[in-house]
């Protein structure tokens, strides 16, 4: 069965739904067309212009990245600009670029369990992950006999919306107070007076970035002058999901030989690692890329040692004060790993789909820096 960029898109929802993306981020499509035809699909690390050139050679309809290509609004597009002619040359070969970052990194299964996996921690729990799912709950008050016309008005809007069901709602009904000022113009009641009103309170779920629009849409059908009405953010106490993961160790080590240990099991040249060498060890945490922005989080998650990429000397000084381990692999070993991972989930699930579709991990990919 043909599929197109859409098709292969809702598969990776499935395994790192965009929600699960910082705000800063920029996942998804990031050049080409939803509605193209696939039939071959790369996957990579980096949207570099060589990676874009062998995947256009290769006759790739569809190269899936971690990063993006594009993280901030495009003012212009410069041909010229190594962004500029990776577009360029993806349009003119009609390749679609699609990312999956820190939705990837987030997931329950993603690019941090993955790591976890890989160094051998055992009993993961998030290391950052706010209890926030991005949704809210929005409700309104409306007076009894004309909550129909609210509730329509509601679900042509973004909101009811609960995994694979639409105009999801709850209605209760109660009592309602208000006293209308001097300048007011009541629907009901009389200025100046008290009235007790039978009304209806119907609540829905609703992003929280659709709320504006579906506060405003919402209040062009209400009858009253004011519309009542709340948001509350929902929370999630036993989500999965989040950046970073702790973990327990198989035993007791000390930082150096578990500095070797990961060298060994990941299959890297070198590491890096900060704090006494002889710290003994029982618990780890993790961040694929780039987590020097975690580490506060490490000190509160009570592991011994932080393993990550891009980390910076003063991060090495707090360790140091916190008498906690370092251990900097890098952020392409960090991250790299999941290329040929998510090429295997995503031949399992075309297969399963029924799609006719060549997928590959991207073979000509390095590490930007060396040691000499």
């Amino acid at each position: 069965m043909s599929a197109t960029v859409s098709d292969v898109a809702n598969l990776i929802e499935k395994i790192a739904p965009f929600r699960f993306a910082e705000e800063w981020d920029n996942p998804g499509l990031q050049v080409g067309n939803k509605d193209w035809p696939v039939k071959k699909v790369w996957v990579a690390l980096d949207p570099t212009p060589d990676v874009v050139d062998a995947a256009c050679n290769s006759k790739v309809d569809l190269l899936i990245t971690h990063h993006p290509l594009i993280f901030n609004p495009v003012k212009s597009i410069d041909f010229a600009s190594p962004a500029g002619s990776v577009i360029h040359k993806a349009a003119v070969c009609g390749l679609t670029i699609f990312s999956a970052h820190t939705n990837l990194d987030s997931a329950e299964g993603g690019l941090n369990d993955l790591l976890a996996f890989r160094i051998g921690l055992k009993n993961t729990s998030i290391l950052c992950g706010s209890c926030e799912t991005g949704k809210c709950k929005f409700v309104v008050y409306v007076p009894a006999g004309h909550e129909q016309n609210v509730i329509k008005s509601l679900f042509e809007t973004r909101a009811g919306i609960i995994g694979s069901y639409t105009c999801c709602s709850f209605r209760s009904t109660g009592k309602g107070t208000f006293r209308p000022g001097s300048s007011a113009r009541p629907f009901i009641g009389e200025i100046g007076e008290i009235s007790d009103v039978d009304e209806v309170r119907i609540e829905a779920v609703a992003g929280k970035t659709d709320i504006p629009e579906v506060i405003a849409h919402v209040r062009k059908s209400h009858p009253y002058e004011k519309m009542a009405y709340d948001v509350y953010p929902l929370c999630d106490y036993d989500r999965k999901s989040g950046m970073g993961r702790v973990g327990e160790l198989e035993g007791k080590t000390e930082l150096y030989i578990f500095a070797e240990m990961i060298k060994r099991k990941l299959a890297l040249k070198n590491v890096k690692i900060a704090g006494n060498p002889r710290l003994s060890v029982t618990h780890a945490a993790v961040c694929a890329g780039s987590g020097s922005g975690l580490l506060k989080d490490f000190f509160k998650s009570g592991a011994q040692v932080y393993i990550t990429g891009d980390l910076r000397y003063h991060d090495a000084r707090a360790a140091e004060a916190e008498e906690r381990g370092l251990i900097d692999i890098g952020h392409f070993a960090s991250e790299h790993i999941i290329v040929e991972e998510l090429a295997k989930r995503l031949k399992v699930m075309t297969k399963e789909a029924g799609y006719d579709i060549l997928i590959e991990a991207c073979g000509i990919e390095h590490d930007p820096f060396d040691v000499l």
